[in-house]
């Protein structure tokens, strides 16, 4: 696992010890990015059920402003506050220690981009997209939420706000990417 581009391009990444965690294979990691392309550039990244802290600090390698990392597992806070301060990039990005609808349900600030990636088989994706879909504050307007997920876990949601835009698949990896319905946004 690594920092694929960016300003820490190449920088080996630790992964959380034991195997509570399933971080994202580089070649998802590259796929998604591809995707985002300039997008991630000046963004807002909030990097949910965080692990590694991967995501967010590929985003923050790649230019964007400010990645929170929110992590209940203490372990895993640790590896993402290591991962930080080997790439140095800990200046723009803040850690908290947090289950995650706890953070869901203070006063939201928006981001770009929200990925999320929770323990596979838990329900943790559809709960949280759903948090999402109710309380329009934690995404910007032109902002997207990514979900990776096992495929076998996708199912169809009732969502008043959010549309699923695209998917894709690679090997036991599935990215879902949800955005406004261009109507429903206050």
């Amino acid at each position: 696992m690594r920092v694929i581009a960016g300003s820490a391009k190449g920088m080996p990444l630790r992964a959380v010890p034991g195997s509570t965690t399933r971080p994202i294979s580089d070649r998802v990691k590259e796929a998604l990015f591809n995707i985002l392309g300039a997008e991630i550039d000046g963004a807002r990244v909030l990097d949910l059920f965080a692990g590694t802290g991967s995501v967010g600090i590929e985003a923050l390698s790649r230019h964007a402003v400010e990645a929170v990392f929110v992590e209940k597992n203490p372990r895993a806070i640790a590896t993402i506050r290591e991962n930080l301060s080997r790439t140095r990039l800990q200046a723009a990005a803040k850690v908290i220690r947090a289950d995650v609808f706890r953070y869901l349900s203070r006063d939201p600030s928006p981001f770009d981009l929200i990925y999320v990636a929770p323990p596979q088989y838990e329900g943790l994706w559809s709960k949280t997209l759903l948090a999402l879909d109710t309380n329009h504050g934690w995404l910007d307007r032109d902002g997207q939420v990514v979900i990776q997920i096992f495929p076998k876990e996708l199912e169809s949601l009732k969502l008043d706000s959010l549309r699923l835009s695209s998917q894709r698949k690679y090997g036991s990896s599935m990215l879902c990417f949800y955005e406004y319905v261009p109507s429903e946004f206050p």
